[in-house]
């Protein structure tokens, strides 16, 4: 017979995420029983799906503080606080020993899907009992765990948005599935087929875009015939290029620079003010024929693009259906919980002027229940997963009963600001796969090259032909550190 005693029931973390993991290390710490119910068939699942994108925030804000402790006590060498993993470094050297240690791998079962929650013997409609009858969380193959808390870090990554503008599906956009990539493309490796020699049109506006844009770029010098068109649905793209040379986390303001460079030198062609309404096939073959984006503007003004292949970098929305039978309050808008919903709304915040925020801001009406992490963002695109961290050590905290660590909420966040130059440039220099030292000589040789050349960005090509070094990645370093030149034509324009 089960123990119904609330203490004596886990508490459900759903996703063996970042945040999930997170959760569980928390947990552990405080000797709060637990289990992880993944839907993968490993730890990490969607960070393994984009385990080729470098982070643009470096180890030091991508790892939690109880998880280091766990993994410190078991021998874990902690990597350089300062470098810039991948997605892939993130898996191998911290989620996959994290899920490893002793203190988790027991409560971890993964190829278990939740497929509803809800209370035990108790729908949404009755109050009497409530807050004292078990979670019960059925599972895709018809199983049942009972909880006495879930914490829901599931996240987003399996409900991507449409290319719809209005945020309906496009006309004929499932019928173009085969056509579309979501989120970020495997461009150097195995989605290279399909872009290499070929036009692609990026949709969207975020770092997911950029990233994209990014690496197209530096394909099409390898690639003969690749073409790069850009479309978002306002007139302009400047709140995509970010803090630049400001940014308190240099790779962050080198994404925004490298992708103003791409513009400004007609290396991506910008479609603005497209409104994506339809999308029409132009045979059955993906592998060769095309594929039509049209767009619908105010008073019926139309565009159309055409395209080989179409990369939807348009984010993503949490998926609250297994949640029906709870009483959840998420802002109309935001589609957060209602409290944090205007803490973290993008036309006002960047991901590193969020509040600090914890239990108390990601609580429902249902006790016991949060979602942390991207799904606790709702549709906002600002989340960084140190917010996720301080979010599960609140509540993991309160769980545990220690109510005055879980009210004090703490959060560091790196923000627009001053930074330095160099840094950045050279977490840009990585991400293109240049050494520290190539960037030094790029910037040496530059400065000796201004003198005589009509314009910053000639200076940086005729440095790049010196050292044999791309053109693109010298430019996209010479949009960056354009400060230092004092040139704030340095791409050219």
């Amino acid at each position: 017979m089960v123990d119904l005693t609330p203490d004596r029931l886990p508490v459900a973390v759903i996703g063996a995420g970042p945040v999930g993991l997170a959760a569980a290390a928390h947990l552990a710490e405080r000797d709060v029983p637990f289990v992880v119910l993944e839907a993968g068939d490993a730890a990490a699942s969607a960070v393994h799906a984009w385990s080729h994108i470098q982070l643009f925030s470096p180890w030091e804000f991508n790892t939690d503080p109880a998880a280091r402790r766990l993994l410190a006590a078991a021998g874990w060498e902690e990597p350089d606080a300062s470098a810039l993993p991948t997605g892939g470094d993130l898996v191998k050297q911290y989620l996959q020993p994290l899920a490893e240690l002793p203190a988790l791998a027991p409560h971890i079962r993964y190829g278990t899907a939740v497929s509803a929650i809800s209370r035990l013997g108790i729908d949404r409609l009755r109050t009497a009992g409530r807050e004292e009858a078990p979670f019960v969380l059925r599972l895709a193959d018809g199983d049942e765990v009972l909880a006495r808390a879930v914490i829901d870090a599931s996240g987003t990554w399996n409900q991507p948005n449409h290319l719809g503008a209005n945020g309906l599906p496009a006309h004929g956009e499932q019928e173009a599935v085969s056509w579309i990539n979501h989120g970020l493309p495997d461009v150097f490796g195995a989605d290279r087929d399909q872009h290499a020699g070929r036009h692609t049109v990026v949709v969207g506006a975020g770092h997911s875009a950029a990233n994209t844009l990014l690496a197209l770029a530096e394909l099409a010098d390898t690639a003969p015939g690749t073409t790069i068109t850009w479309a978002i649905r306002g007139a302009d793209p400047a709140a995509s290029f970010g803090g630049g040379s400001d940014d308190e986390l240099p790779a962050r303001g080198a994404i925004g620079s490298g992708l103003k460079m791409l513009v400004d030198t007609g290396r991506v062609t910008l479609a603005p003010n497209f409104r994506t309404h339809a999308v029409r096939t132009l045979g059955d073959d993906p592998h060769r024929d095309q594929v039509e984006l049209i767009s619908r503007g105010p008073g019926g003004t139309e565009q159309t693009l055409t395209a080989d292949r179409v990369v939807a970098a348009t984010g993503f929305r949490p998926d609250y259906r297994i949640a029906d039978e709870l009483r959840l309050e998420l802002d109309p808008i935001m589609s957060a919980p209602r409290a944090l919903a205007p803490l973290i709304d993008p036309n006002q915040h960047s991901c590193g002027t969020v509040t600090p925020h914890g239990y108390r801001e990601l609580a429902h009406p249902e006790p016991g229940y949060f979602a942390v992490g991207m799904k606790s963002y709702g549709r906002a695109p600002t989340f960084l997963m140190l917010t996720g961290y301080e979010q599960v050590r609140s509540i993991a905290a309160a769980l545990a009963g220690d109510m005055e660590a879980a009210q004090s909420v703490e959060l560091q966040l790196p923000e627009t600001g001053v930074c330095s130059v160099t840094a950045g440039g050279e977490a840009l220099a990585l991400r293109l796969g240049l050494t520290k030292e190539q960037h030094e000589q790029l910037l040496h040789v530059t400065a000796k090259h201004l003198g005589t050349s009509a314009t910053a960005s000639d200076a940086v090509l005729s440095a790049a032909t010196e050292l044999g070094i791309d053109h693109t990645a010298a430019l996209q370093l010479a949009a960056y550190a354009a400060d230092m030149f004092d040139a704030p034509g340095a791409t050219g324009c």
